[in-house]
């Protein structure tokens, strides 16, 4: 099973910035390693949550389209809410 993922960019980073962006569900990420500098992105939460739920997710090989550009990536670390079921904040490393 592949899983295809829409990101963009951000550049508005912060603790009010991550607020704002969970506030329009939307989840807060990055992405680093292969050499190259990390990247602050976000990606839907509902995707993200519905996807969480296979374990394929957290074993294989996750493709996330970056302002047109496929970045092949696997799941480093996740962080949820202690009490309710939401995503928090996300880490890639890229393959």
């Amino acid at each position: 099973m592949s899983f295809v993922f829409q990101a963009e960019v951000r550049s508005d980073l912060g603790k009010g910035a991550s607020r704002r962006l969970r506030q329009a569900d939307q989840v807060p990420a990055i992405v680093y390693g292969a050499g190259k500098e990390a990247l602050s992105i976000t990606v839907d939460h509902k995707k993200m949550v519905l996807a969480q739920e296979k374990p394929e997710f957290y074993e294989s090989v996750l493709t996330l389209v970056i302002n047109g550009e496929e970045v092949n990536v696997k799941v480093k670390a996740i962080q949820r809410h202690p009490v309710r079921y939401k995503l928090i904040h996300l880490d890639f490393v890229r393959v």
